[in-house]
């Protein structure tokens, strides 16, 4: 035993793809291994389960699973893995399919009751059926389930939704906020999704062509303009924010985080001091050199330039901005940043149009 953690190095060439990581992982919490297809993702994922064979190092939590001189065969890692599809048993009900998994370990190695997975995915009322009579969405709860009833010390999780139709994707998703919220262990969750990986990450390994080109805490990772990612549609910010105000006659609550406040609109169950994820995209920040009221965009907020850096797109460019201690991005025409001699440390006026809530 050395320490907390996870430390995953591994190297591997096959099929014409070379895999080359090197990584220090959180103990805790979902850490989102985040590209495009074909960049390495599962790859990784199936190496860190003993599936892939690999030269490298694979320890969790101070446990060593594989070095120089052995490496865990997959039954003797205590870990589970989801896969894309659900591979249910079709001959078990929900509950024979779930007790497989928990009969697996011993009683006294048992950290998740069947009755907390049950209520954890929602399967109170699934039990008795088969999975042929189960929806897209409910097969993969139940194998969600089915796995942390081994009570693994580590869940692998390779793009769980992908085989999902939208709807069913919406329906999963609270579910596995919620096991984000309590799960006392690391999740490894492969997507190439940014609205699951904002919606349900604490840490981000960004991948492309079999190496990590940016990784760290969320919200400071996908703020960063020196990855490729920073370049996409979908680039934004993840905000950490408190509602504090509810303003009934206009259905929008006020959310306080670090630096301001975004007034944006109110939800069932946004209770004062509730915490909340905000989503903040940088092709809806506009950027001023002073406030203007008199304007449509009702959250305006100082802040200071922290990085200027060309788009893939040509004539824009991407503004990283800080707003007390959060980070924000903004896209801008690289005529309009001219105009204002955007420079770092530059003092400006964010004009946020939309936020969305993602928790």
């Amino acid at each position: 035993m050395t320490g907390t953690g996870i430390v995953a190095r591994f190297r591997c060439d096959f099929d014409n793809f070379r895999l080359d990581v090197a990584l220090t992982l959180p103990a805790q919490g979902v850490i989102a291994l985040f590209g495009h297809s074909g960049c390495g993702k599962t790859t990784l994922l199936r190496c860190m389960a003993g599936l892939q064979p690999a030269e490298g190092h694979m320890e969790v939590n101070g446990h060593r699973w594989q070095d120089a001189h052995q490496s865990l065969p997959v039954h003797r890692r205590p870990l589970a893995y989801v896969f894309q599809e659900p591979s249910l048993f079709p001959h078990l009900s929900v509950r024979g399919n779930l007790n497989y998994g928990w009969r697996r370990v011993p009683r006294d190695q048992r950290r998740i009751g069947f009755d907390q997975a049950v209520a954890w995915l929602g399967l109170a009322g699934l039990l008795e059926r088969m999975p042929a009579q189960l929806s897209g969405g409910e097969r993969q709860r139940v194998a969600i389930a089915r796995a942390l009833l081994t009570s693994p010390q580590l869940l692998l999780m390779d793009e769980p939704l992908s085989a999902l139709d939208r709807q069913s994707k919406q329906d999963i998703l609270p579910y596995l906020e919620n096991l984000h919220r309590t799960l006392a262990i690391p999740v490894i969750y492969v997507s190439h999704s940014t609205a699951e990986v904002a919606r349900l990450a604490d840490h981000v390994v960004m991948m492309d062509n079999g190496r990590v080109v940016a990784e760290g805490p969320l919200q400071e990772t996908l703020a960063r303009t020196d990855q490729p990612f920073a370049l996409e549609e979908d680039a934004g910010v993840i905000v950490n924010a408190t509602i504090r105000q509810h303003d009934a006659h206009w259905h929008l609550c006020r959310a306080e985080f670090q630096g301001g406040s975004l007034w944006v609109r109110d939800e069932p169950g946004l209770a004062v001091d509730r915490p909340v994820r905000l989503q903040v995209l940088a092709r809806d920040i506009s950027l001023a050199l002073a406030p203007n009221h008199d304007q449509s965009i009702q959250n305006l907020i100082p802040a200071r330039v922290t990085g200027i850096a060309a788009d893939q797109v040509p004539g824009t460019s991407l503004v990283r901005l800080a707003a007390g201690g959060t980070p924000f991005l903004a896209r801008l025409t690289s005529r309009a940043a001219h105009q204002l001699q955007l420079t770092e440390g530059k003092d400006v006026w964010m004009q946020i149009k939309t936020v969305a809530i993602v928790d």
